[in-house]
Order: structure tokens, then sequence, then C-alpha cells
């Protein structure tokens, strides 16, 4: 694995992924939700619809055996078959018109900006907006913002490609923070008062430090960036600011919500994609992904062999491995 959080530990063998688009070749018995040789939308997060987190619609915690558990509790995705839990809660079939690439970033990262970014940030229109991170979690949170008609988004990062790709997804203003002080420029720009909402979309301690700074009194932190190292928060500061700071795993909850906006033309989630390879490639797709600063790379799909619906039951497949 490559990220040094300790929720992303795996025991070695494991298939990573957790982010597909796939045809249904067998169903268990209780599934009724999906039929053979659908096309369906595999969530980041299995439900299993039963716990009482789940029937508060926070799926990612929960405890009756779902939450996040492809890739690291479970065998994930990135192969030819994968056995999906709690399929009926878990899986959302996709609509004929749209294409695999269409729907495939709704497994994790746009529901993830969405949530817990642009949501638990409580994004209003008119308000002023700080994107911290202009990756692929931080552009999806450009996007899904947009949705809300803020009245200016103010994207930061280092790679000037990525800002440049943040202005395309929709940012109002950029930030290169290795040559200017975002925290005055953003002073500036907000006369001095500073951001509605700051979104962190990176994960290391210097990146949500500096949204502390960059709210107003009485703002929102929204924190979505997954952080591997401790983080001081600076209360002797911040306790009378009177500041909202939120953070989350992603219940994808809006799943249903964003594959209408798709499929009513509202958001393109396309345009995440940058880099292909074939599912014998994977190691050539990890490398390219690693080195998005020279690669440009958001988010790479592999791509399987299309399967028939006669193929193999899992089980034989599994054997003949």
């Amino acid at each position: 694995m490559r990220h040094e959080s300790p929720r992303t530990e795996v025991t070695d063998g494991t298939i990573l992924g957790h982010e597909a688009v796939g045809t249904v070749v067998e169903k268990g018995d209780s599934v009724s939700t999906v039929e053979l040789g659908d096309r369906v939308l595999v969530s980041c997060i299995t439900s299993c619809g039963r716990c009482r987190f789940c029937k508060e619609r926070r799926y990612g915690l929960c405890t009756g055996g779902g939450g996040w558990i492809f890739g690291h509790l479970i065998d994930g995705l990135q192969a030819e078959y994968a056995r999906v839990p709690f399929a009926d809660t878990s899986v959302y079939k996709v609509p004929d018109e749209l294409t695999d690439e269409q729907v495939l970033f709704l497994s994790d990262i746009l529901p993830t900006a969405y949530e817990v970014g642009v949501l638990n940030g409580g994004v209003q229109p008119g308000d002023t907006v700080a994107i911290v991170g202009a990756g692929p979690v931080g552009l999806a949170a450009i996007m899904t913002a947009r949705l809300y008609t803020p009245g200016r988004i103010i994207a930061i990062d280092l790679a000037p490609s990525r800002l440049a790709k943040a202005l395309e997804f929709g940012a109002d203003v950029t930030i290169d923070n290795g040559k200017e002080d975002a925290l005055a420029r953003v002073m500036e720009l907000t006369d001095g008062l500073g951001v509605d909402v700051a979104i962190e979309a990176v994960g290391v301690p210097q990146t949500f430090e500096l949204c502390t700074e960059l709210v107003r009194p009485g703002g929102r932190i929204a924190n979505v960036g997954v952080h591997g190292h401790s983080v001081t928060l600076h209360l002797e500061k911040l306790w009378a600011r009177d500041l909202t700071i939120t953070t989350g795993l992603v219940d994808t909850f809006t799943t249903p919500q964003l594959l209408k906006l798709v499929a009513d033309g509202r958001l393109d989630a396309t345009v995440f994609a940058t880099h292909r390879f074939p599912l014998g490639e994977t190691m050539a797709a990890y490398d390219t992904f690693a080195d998005a600063a020279d690669t440009h790379a958001l988010k790479v799909v592999l791509e399987a062999e299309p399967v028939l619906i006669q193929a193999p039951t899992l089980e034989e497949a599994l054997a003949v491995r």
C-alpha cells in the first residue's frame, strides 16, 4: 500500500481496489435487486442494512460486516471477478444509456468529496469556499460544491498542472502555495475575514492547520483527507472563534442522487479518467498514478476483458487459479 495511514494496512496478498463497474455473473439466493447480466456500480462502502448506523444512513460505520472492507478487510475489486457482500444495498444498476466511465467515479471520490466535504462543510449559495488540495478528491469537491452556487471557490495546491485542472473543474481563483502565501492571499480576497468553508483534501498536518487559519470566525472546516500523522489542534487560538470541524468516512448515501445528476447531464464524471490500462498492466498503472507530477494523472482506469453471462461460477473461477 502506498499510504502511511494505519487505516490502510492490509494483509499481504490481498487484492486491492474499491471502485468498480461490472456485470453480474452470479448472485446469491437472497439478492433481489439485480439480475444476471445487469451492469452495476459497486459502492466503495457495503451496507448490511440492519444495524443502527445503516438505519441512520451512516453506512461507513456499519457494524454488521459492511463499511469500508474492499481491498482492506476482504479482497478488493481490481480483478476479473469479485464478490460483493450485501449486494442488495451495496450495488446500483447502471442505466443503459450511461457508459462505465460516466459512473465509475461514483463508487468513491464523488460521494466522498460531496458528503464529507461539501455537505459536512455546509456549503451554501454565496459562500466563499477554499479547497486545499486539487487532486482527484479536491477536484470532485470543486465539482460538487458548484451545485450549491457558492459565490467563489478558491483552490490551493502546489502543482501548477492541478491548479490548471481546478479552473477547468470550476474554481474561480487558484493559489500556488509554493509561490505565494496562501493565507495572505485568501485574506486579501475576503477583506481580511476568511472563507466561509475550508475543505481539506490532502491529509497532512500542514494543510489541516492551514484550513484552521483560512476560515472566518464561525466558519466551517470539513476534513476529507486521510491523515497518517498526528495533527496539532491549536485550541488556544481556535476556542473563541466558534469554528465547526467535521471529519468522517464516506457513507455513499448520495450515490442515487449523483447517478441521477450524471444521467441528467448535470455532472460529467468522465473528466477524472486521464489514463487507461488493461488489468494485466496494473503495476504500470500504479506507477503512472504515483508519478502524477510528471504524468498529470488524475484517475487511472483498469479495464478487464468483458465477461459472458455463461462464465464459470465464482468457485470454479477461483479453483482454476
